[in-house]
């Protein structure tokens, strides 16, 4: 996944760090556009509308995927592969010739049915904004699996944390805040929660002398330049939660909070603003922060 990964276990029962090895390796083979054999890069790879059975975790991952994609109008899209490599985020980081998007919603050009799916046009899978936050749940449900009652589990900055410390407090996290930015310090305790982050100062490169952030506007086919310097969102399934901060950052400070908001989501998001910065929370983080 390109990311580190750590996890903090009281009590850890045996083979804990070879079942989160495990798990991360059997993602990887299933969801990696980084991997030419795994199961997305030959799923992105078939012949238009070719079906082929996927593996149940991608088709988890891929559901839910289009499940925010219905839910967000597009702005969260699974299947923005070919935009994604264009701008140089891809596997093999070379940009190509700008793309107009031949369909409105690329997402509505993937089909499921049972445990297969097919591509109705030459568009491709990519998890980026995703499969973090399975992977981060999935291996708590392997260390549960082994007896693991209370642990802190983080991937790539997304986290979910189950039980207590040894001290008997929560697993107390706070949200890194952008760089330069002048914003308040959110702490949180992660108790049955997950956590993740979405933002423009991790992953980006400079084209011209501008800044182009990672996420892409399935709108456009082109980074998003709306000011948002990072969206955090809590939830029971670090899955969602890590889907839900990518749809809210393309959306926007005003069309995302409001989405989250209706939706009864906890979520912040910093804007960028001349050479400062503004918070927004939705009500559903405020009242957990009460």
């Amino acid at each position: 996944m390109g990311t580190s990964w750590s996890a903090r276990i009281v009590d850890a029962p045996p083979g804990c760090g070879d079942a989160i090895e495990d798990v991360l390796a059997r993602i990887i083979a299933q969801m990696s556009n980084w991997e030419a054999d795994s199961d997305i890069s030959r799923f992105n790879a078939l012949p238009i509308g070719a079906w082929t059975t996927l593996p149940s975790d991608m088709m988890t991952v891929l559901t839910a995927g289009l499940a925010m994609a219905r839910l967000s109008g597009g702005a969260f899209d699974p299947a923005l592969g070919q935009m994604v490599e264009r701008w140089g985020f891809g596997p093999t980081g070379i940009t190509g010739p700008e793309i107009v998007p031949a369909h409105l919603a690329p997402w509505t050009m993937i089909e499921i049915a049972d445990q297969s799916a097919r591509r109705l046009a030459d568009v491709k899978l990519d998890f980026s904004g995703i499969a973090k936050g399975f992977a981060v749940d999935a291996a708590s449900e392997a260390l549960r699996d082994l007896g693991a009652r209370h642990f802190l589990v983080e991937i790539g900055g997304e986290l979910r944390g189950e039980g207590f410390k040894p001290d008997h407090q929560p697993w107390w996290v706070d949200v890194e805040v952008p760089p330069r930015l002048s914003v308040p310090i959110l702490r949180i305790a992660l108790c049955g929660l997950s956590v993740a982050t979405s933002g423009d100062y991790v992953r980006f490169r400079t084209e011209n002398g501008t800044h182009l952030a990672h996420s892409i506007d399935p709108s456009t086919g082109r980074p998003i330049g709306n000011n948002v310097a990072s969206v955090t969102v809590l939830h029971e399934s670090a899955m969602l939660a890590d889907a839900w901060a990518t749809a809210i950052t393309i959306l926007g400070h005003e069309r995302g909070m409001a989405l989250a908001t209706r939706h009864d989501v906890a979520a912040r998001l910093i804007l960028r603003a001349g050479d400062g910065a503004m918070e927004y929370m939705t009500p559903a983080l405020a009242s957990m922060l009460d």
